[in-house]
């Protein structure tokens, strides 16, 4: 097309284009556009998570050898230091206050590394899915991958960390009394319930961190609060008999005492299902469904917002 301009010329336009009209949206729906880091649907949102499944182990196992690389002993500390947090406990708890009531120094002592060592994958997974947006911020910037797979790398990794604290568990439970039989392989189920619930408690707390760093510096309190109500140095019914018994059930039905109950019942000989709560395989399988599902649909719902602002 043409037009004669003032002076008699002929000024060229260019012709319409079909394009003309339409809205940003539906522009971008003819072209096949779509907002750059979008949130995709859930289900594309798991198979994209599966597909990266290869990055989520190396990361969490680059990380553990990370961990203790400046130290002389390197990953050594994995078991030293829930040894030394058991010894302390043992030291105040068992000796000092006396809260080994009703078990003998046989199950007691295995009774007690056992619910540190349970206790800390819960509480390590949580304090490092604080972090691991806010701590992670330039890879979560830089890459396109869904968000998800740091916190459940960082829950992976703790379970990883708990392996190595398993073998010297065992050694200790035989050393107690306590010798292998088919109820340690109860363990497995266990501890695949305990991550499931970690990795849904992560995503959670990964999403509130990832807006509120101050978080991470709460935490430790909560956990300790968490810690001292879930039995890991003292047996609930046994120190609340002589306190209304909604008290006990509440504290023994919270999931961190579910899940060290579960692995003690598997271990320890001397510790029967008698000191285990009603229904306890189901309330451990629910908590770990219920968190883990709801962690990873609430992480989800903000994946576009991770990095930004």
């Amino acid at each position: 097309m043409s037009d004669t301009t003032q002076d008699g010329g002929l000024a060229l336009s260019a012709p319409p284009s079909a394009d003309d009209g339409l809205s940003a949206s539906q522009l971008a729906a003819k072209y096949g556009l779509a907002v750059s880091g979008a949130r995709p649907g859930l289900l594309a949102y798991i198979r994209q998570l599966w597909g990266r499944r290869h990055f989520i182990l190396a990361f969490s196992r680059a990380k553990l050898t990370a961990q203790y690389s400046q130290a002389k002993l390197g990953q050594v500390w994995q078991v030293v230091t829930p040894l030394l947090n058991a010894l302390v406990y043992f030291l105040i708890f068992g000796l000092i206050l006396g809260t080994r009531r009703g078990m003998t120094q046989e199950v007691f002592i295995p009774f007690l590394v056992t619910g540190v060592f349970v206790f800390t994958f819960t509480q390590s997974s949580v304090m490092a899915g604080v972090k691991s947006i806010s701590g992670n911020i330039g890879l979560v910037r830089a890459l396109h991958f869904p968000r998800a797979s740091l916190p459940i790398s960082f829950s992976l990794q703790q379970l990883q960390q708990l392996m190595f604290s398993m073998i010297v568990l065992l050694a200790i439970a035989v050393g107690f009394g306590s010798y292998p039989a088919l109820s340690w392989l109860l363990v497995l189920p266990a501890l695949a319930m305990q991550f499931l619930f970690n990795s849904g408690l992560a995503l959670i707390m990964a999403r509130l961190g990832s807006k509120t760093p101050d978080l991470a510096q709460l935490m430790p309190f909560i956990m300790r609060t968490w810690m001292y109500a879930s039995g890991v140095m003292y047996s609930i019914p046994v120190m609340l008999a002589d306190k209304p018994r909604w008290i006990a059930d509440v504290l023994q039905y919270n999931p961190a005492a579910i899940y060290m109950d579960l692995v003690r019942f598997a271990l320890i000989d001397g510790y029967g299902s008698e000191n285990l709560p009603d229904h306890v395989w189901a309330v451990a399988l629910a908590w770990a469904v219920v968190v883990g599902v709801v962690g990873f649909v609430y992480f989800w719902k903000a994946e576009e917002r991770y990095g930004r602002g």
